[in-house]
C-alpha cells in the first residue's frame, strides 16, 4: 500500500469509501455497545443508567472496501439542566454534519413518543438514514429468525417501526450489538450509501479520543455502575496527571460530584467504595494501554456543575462547533 506524506494514512485504493455516520436515538438504546461492538475495542462506556455517553465520541472501522467512522452521541432527551441542554444540542449538530445516520432504537418494544420525536427531527434532513432495530436477541421471534427457523407473522412492534420508516423509504434492519447478529448487515447498509473517499485516520486507529479521555471514562463507568442511581448523573471525572514508564503507568484522576452528601457515597464506608471503583477502573484501564496501571483517586465537590457553563467547560464539557 502507498503511503502518504505522513507515513501513517495509506492512499485509499480505487472504489474505496469513506464517510461519517451518526449514530442517534433515545438514551440508553445501546448506542455505545454497539460504537464498542463494531470496532472490536471498548472505547465508550456502557451503563444501564440512561444518559451514559456525553462527548461526541467517534469509533474507527476500517476494512479492505472502507473506513467508517461512528459517531456516538449522547441520547436525545428533554434537558432539565444546562449539561443536559449541551448534550443534545451536540446530538442535534451531529445530523447535519454526517454522511450517514444510523438512527437506534430498542427493537425489544414498540416505538415510543422519544423515537416518533427523533423521526421528526430527521424528516428535515437530507442526510441517508437507517433504522436499525436493537436488542432483537431480547426478542424470541426474532432470534428464531436469525437462527434460520420459521418465524410468525409481523408483531406490533416491527409494526410500530415501520410506521416510522415506510413514509421516508428508511431501510430497516434488526440486529444485537450484545451478539453480533446481522451487524454484518448493517455495516452494509452503512457502506452502500458512502461516496468514494480517502483513509481520514490510519487503518489501525480505532477512536480520535486521546488515552485520557477514555481513562476518565472508563472510571465514569465503574461509579455508575456501582453507585447506580445514588450517583445518576451529577459526576465528572478529570485526569490530572498520567506518568508513564516501562514498568507501569500511573494515573491521577479526581471524581467531581455536586454535593458534600454524594462525597460520602463516592467514597464509601472505610473507603471501601472508592476503592473499588478504582480497582474496577483500573483493570479496564490495563486492557487500554496493555500494561500495569496504577491508579489514585481523589474526590472533589463543585457544587452545581452542571448549571454552570464555565465549569462544563473546565471539565470538557461544550457544545460542538464543527
Amino acid at each position: 500500500m502507498n503511503l502518504s506524506e505522513n507515513a501513517l494514512i495509506p492512499e485509499a485504493p480505487e472504489g474505496f469509501k469513506s464517510g461519517f455516520v451518526a449514530i442517534i436515538g433515545r438514551p440508553n438504546v445501546g448506542k455505545s455497545t454497539l460504537m464498542n461492538r463494531l470496532v472490536g475495542q471498548k472505547i465508550a462506556i456502557t451503563s444501564p443508567v440512561a444518559q451514559t455517553t456525553r462527548n461526541r465520541l467517534r469509533g474507527i472501522l476500517t476494512t479492505q472496501k472502507a473506513q467508517i467512522i461512528f459517531v456516538d452521541t449522547p441520547g436525545i432527551h428533554k434537558p432539565h439542566h444546562q449539561l443536559g441542554k449541551v448534550l443534545v444540542k451536540n446530538a442535534q449538530i451531529s445530523i447535519d454534519l454526517v454522511d450517514v445516520i444510523l438512527f437506534l432504537v430498542d427493537g425489544s418494544t414498540v416505538a415510543g413518543g422519544g423515537d416518533r420525536f427523533i423521526a421528526e427531527l430527521l424528516e428535515k434532513t437530507k442526510t441517508p438514514v437507517i433504522l436499525g432495530l436493537n436488542k432483537v436477541d431480547l426478542r424470541p421471534e426474532i432470534s428464531q429468525e436469525l437462527s434460520g427457523e420459521k418465524t410468525t407473522e409481523e408483531d406490533p412492534i416491527d409494526a410500530s417501526y415501520r410506521a416510522i420508516a415506510e413514509p421516508h423509504n428508511w431501510p430497516i434492519v434488526n440486529f444485537s450489538a450484545l451478539t453480533g447478529d446481522r451487524l454484518n448487515e448493517l455495516m452494509q447498509l452503512s457502506i452502500d450509501r458512502l461516496e468514494p473517499g480517502p483513509y481520514y485516520y490510519p487503518p489501525n486507529l480505532v477512536t480520535d479520543q486521546p488515552e485520557r479521555f477514555i481513562m476518565g471514562e472508563l472510571i465514569r463507568e465503574q461509579i455508575l455502575l456501582l453507585t447506580r442511581e445514588e450517583i445518576p448523573h451529577s459526576v465528572a471525572v478529570s485526569i490530572d496527571r498520567v506518568e508513564e514508564t516501562e514498568a507501569i503507568t500511573r494515573v491521577l484522576a479526581t471524581i467531581n460530584i455536586e454535593r458534600q452528601s454524594q462525597k460520602g457515597i463516592i467514597i464509601g464506608k472505610g473507603g471501601q467504595m472508592l476503592k473499588a471503583i478504582g480497582s474496577a477502573a483500573r483493570q479496564q484501564m490495563q486492557k487500554l494501554v496493555d500494561g500495569k496501571v496504577y491508579l489514585e483517586l481523589f474526590v472533589k465537590v463543585q457544587p452545581k456543575w452542571r448549571q454552570s457553563r464555565t465549569r462544563l467547560a473546565e471539565l470538557g464539557y461544550k457544545v460542538e462547533r464543527d
